[in-house]
This record gives structure tokens, C-alpha cells and sequence, in this order.
């Protein structure tokens, strides 16, 4: 695939509330290190990051918001939802998967699990038995380059789309893992539809 657009799909801010990195912190390192665009996927809410869109972005620069749900399978990244709407359990820990990937899907988005072999709060195998996974995160920034193998191996065991993100809560991490679009990308709707056609691949920058 050639050289197309770098998102990193996975990164975490102040409202995460597990780190004080600022948006605007995040942003500027992202372009900082080349990146065309981050999404912003706070733990257990898409509300979360709504403050982020009254930071002033640079023209052409890219910032989308998703959100990273913790199920009773591991974490899950879901994008191409607006809100929590999604969160008809009103509980934010251990939240059936399966019920969860329904209703994502249901309102129009997609889902990623993330860092699935890391141990803790990770899929683990059952990424190759759940139904309704519309990717996988094969690049994890905060992961072992092993983690990210065996995630890169049941990718391809199930021919799912390869994603990659970060996994930030601090400035210095941002970028260490992003996914490189193929085609242009300009809305979350864009993205959405280029990662259900595999359009795209997770990247590392440590290989």
C-alpha cells in the first residue's frame, strides 16, 4: 500500500481522567511528528471529549472523537458514534461485549478491540471467536512489539482490517502507532467506511 494518510485512532486526553495531558498538548504533538489527524477516544464516554471541539485546530488537521468501552471481554474502540447514546446500560465497567458490539452497530458505528493481547482488559483469543469485530488493533503503541504480532497474526486469521493507534495519555507518546488510510479521509463517516473496506493498516513506529 502506498503512502497515504497517518490518524492515530487511539489516544486518550485530561478527560480520560487517567492523565492531565491537555488537547491542545495533543494536537500540536501530532503534528509535531507528522501525523494527518488523531481521534480522541476517552475511557467510557464519547461526551467526554466533547470540550475538544472548541480547541482551535489547524487548518487540514484532522481531529475526530470516539470512545473506548471496557466489556466484560477486554476494551473496545468504537467510532461513528456521536454520543452515548450507545451506553443504554448506564454502567461504565464490564459491559457485555457482545451487547455492546449490537449496539454500536445498531447506530451506525464500528468496533475495534484494543491492545488485544496485553493481558489485562484485552480480548484476548476470543478475537477469533466474537462476531461483529469490524477490525482489530494490531498496532498498539503502549504494546510489546509481541503483543502486536499476535494481534497482527489473528487479523489476518480472520481476515479483519489492520488499525493502529498510540494508546497516549502522555505528550510523548502520541504517534508511536497510527493508521495509514489509503484514501483520502475528511469526515468519521470517511473513516468508518474506509476501515470496513480494509482500506487501511496499522503502523508502528519502532518497525
Amino acid at each position: 500500500m502506498a503512502d497515504g494518510m497517518k490518524i492515530d485512532l487511539h489516544c486518550h486526553t485530561k478527560y480520560s481522567c487517567d492523565n492531565d495531558l491537555e488537547p491542545q498538548e495533543l494536537i500540536a504533538q501530532a503534528i509535531r511528528v507528522g501525523l494527518d489527524g488523531i481521534c480522541i477516544t476517552e475511557h467510557f464516554s464519547v461526551e467526554a471529549s466533547r470540550p475538544v471541539e472548541n480547541v482551535a485546530v489547524p487548518e487540514g488537521f484532522l481531529v475526530f472523537r470516539g470512545v473506548e468501552i471496557s466489556t466484560d471481554m477486554g476494551h473496545l474502540l468504537a467510532y461513528g458514534i456521536n454520543n452515548d447514546a450507545w451506553n443504554v446500560w448506564n454502567a461504565d465497567l464490564y459491559l457485555n461485549a457482545r451487547e455492546v458490539i449490537d449496539r454500536i452497530h445498531g447506530l451506525g458505528g464500528i468496533c475495534v478491540p484494543s491492545h488485544p493481547f496485553r493481558g489485562w482488559d484485552s480480548f484476548g483469543t476470543m478475537v477469533l471467536e466474537i462476531d461483529g469485530l469490524d477490525a482489530i488493533e494490531t498496532h498498539n503503541g503502549a504494546n510489546t512489539m509481541e503483543m502486536n504480532v499476535q494481534a497482527m497474526s489473528c487479523a489476518r486469521m480472520r481476515n479483519l482490517p489492520s488499525v493502529g493507534g498510540s494508546d497516549s495519555h502522555r505528550k510523548e507518546q502520541v504517534g508511536r502507532a497510527y493508521t495509514v488510510f489509503s484514501n483520502p479521509i475528511k469526515t468519521m463517516a470517511d473513516l468508518v467506511s474506509e476501515i470496513k473496506k480494509g482500506n487501511c493498516r496499522g503502523s508502528d513506529i519502532r518497525i
